[in-house]
């Protein structure tokens, strides 16, 4: 994946930009890059650090950096709820299954069309 549009800071591998902390190397295809939703993902991001090749003095940089860019926000409706004392610990979001497309063995030609009708 390109570098996103908007570049913060650059480091030798690592930078931080609009979409997150992205390898400045495009070779890799967007791999090892770290979405703003998930910079705080301890787990995500010591699993990137172990991966062979990982300058971790510029990584670490760059994940300091992020943070501070992207501050970590609670969502807005489990802070009003924590406030009246509804929930006392945020909920973990629901994972949304990917879509799945289902054409193996088939050509394209022969499976029927769809129109939108007005």
């Amino acid at each position: 994946m390109a570098l996103h549009r908007d570049i913060f800071w650059v480091g030798r591998q690592w930078a931080v930009t609009g979409a997150g902390i992205q390898a400045v190397d495009q070779r890799l295809r967007g791999v090892l890059d770290i979405e703003i939703a998930r910079l705080w993902d301890d787990d995500l991001v010591q699993s990137r650090r172990t991966k062979p090749g990982v300058n971790a003095a510029d990584f670490d940089k760059a994940l300091t950096v992020a943070r501070e860019r992207f501050p970590q926000t609670p969502d807005p409706i489990v802070a009003q709820l924590a406030a009246l004392g509804v929930v006392e610990a945020p909920a973990a979001s629901p994972v949304v299954p990917a879509m799945v497309l289902r054409v193996e063995g088939r050509l394209a030609r022969f499976l029927p069309q769809w129109r939108v009708r007005r």
